[in-house]
């Protein structure tokens, strides 16, 4: 393992000696000869051969070369104390290759680094991650291989049964799963509303979903309430025009203390305040008493839990996003921000 140990220090050490050859070029060629006596030497144990050389025993000798003299009782447990060392070395190196690797796949799969707890990944899509508490090391291996698949498959919006909370634009069905009380929603609504040619040429499908936590509460507390209203008022009204109307003001209007709605709703808002405030907003755009009422009536009903349920078991069963937003256009499941 000695061997191995060392070329993997060779290897690491590498650079800073690629720096120290442009001032002293002998100092390369002597790295050179030693490592590419090391690679010889690692080969033949990764092909579990016997080392033809005694490279083992030179890092040995290096390490060890004062206390030969000095202290010749302590080379025997020195020497066992550097097999160990090397040992460790080669297993972390083994590990950490496996985990790169795992988190290299999972980025490509999902667009996050952790498969389990999406939002604690700061390489990837910008996005409200979608945590789970119910994996392990292994099933984080099963659920990436078993996504590959769907990484590489041609989406299409029409494939899903979903209960639409709005929709903007013309042209090619593309479809936008987010969160009211996402601030990554926030940014990538406006994104795509301040490109035209995006919505010009596809017809964008806006689907609410409230993000929960691992503890099955809500992530931003008034997300749940929002997504009914829209739900709801779309029935009421046949129209999605009030809909649009909600987040259109939530992602990008201010109250008259300057605060934006969404934080509005996320930190001072409790469930009662959220409903009549949506009230208002409802009168305010021209909504009947009687329109009202019967909006207010479904928003609790059971048709509304069955229709967000429904949202819900798709998007978590069919498109499994590990954050959102989420995005489905052109043929593609585009993870995170718009941009």
């Amino acid at each position: 393992m000695v061997c191995i140990a060392a070329f993997i220090v060779l290897l690491l050490i590498g650079i800073f000696v690629a720096i120290i050859s442009i001032f002293k070029r002998d100092f390369g060629k002597k790295y050179l000869k030693v490592l590419k006596k090391s690679f010889h030497c690692f080969g033949k144990k990764i092909r579990l051969q016997k080392c033809d050389t005694n490279f083992s025993d030179d890092v040995k000798t290096l390490l060890l070369r004062k206390v030969i003299i000095k202290k010749p009782k302590l080379v025997r447990p020195l020497s066992i104390t550097i097999e160990i060392a090397s040992i460790l070395l080669v297993i972390l190196t083994a590990w950490s290759i496996i985990e790169a690797a795992k988190a290299g796949l999972s980025l490509w799969v999902f667009g996050t680094c952790n498969v389990s707890q999406p939002s604690n990944c700061a390489l990837g899509a910008d996005s409200c991650g979608l945590d789970e508490d119910n994996l392990n090391w292994f099933t984080e291996w099963g659920e990436i291989f078993g996504n590959i698949p769907d990484r590489v498959k041609t989406w299409n919006v029409n494939d899903f049964n979903l209960n639409i909370a709005f929709t903007t634009g013309d042209g090619e069905a593309a479809l936008s799963i987010i969160d009211p009380g996402c601030s990554v929603c926030l940014q990538s609504y406006k994104n795509i509303k301040n490109n035209p040619e995006f919505l010009k040429k596809h017809q964008l499908k806006v689907v609410l979903y409230p993000i929960k936590n691992t503890n099955g509460e809500l992530r931003f507390k008034n997300s749940e309430v929002i997504t009914r209203y829209s739900l709801a008022v779309n029935k009421v009204a046949g129209t999605d025009e009030y809909s649009a109307k909600i987040i259109n003001r939530i992602f990008t209007e201010f109250d008259e203390n300057g605060t934006i709605y969404q934080s509005l709703f996320n930190n001072e808002l409790d469930e009662g305040q959220a409903k009549a405030l949506l009230d208002n907003w409802l009168v305010e755009w021209g909504m009947s008493k009687d329109n009202l009422k019967q909006t207010q009536k479904l928003v609790s009903s059971e048709e509304i839990t069955k229709e967000l349920d429904n949202n819900i078991k798709i998007i978590e069963e069919q498109i499994k996003p590990k954050g959102i937003p989420t995005m489905i256009y052109d043929g593609e499941k585009h993870l995170g921000l718009f941009k």
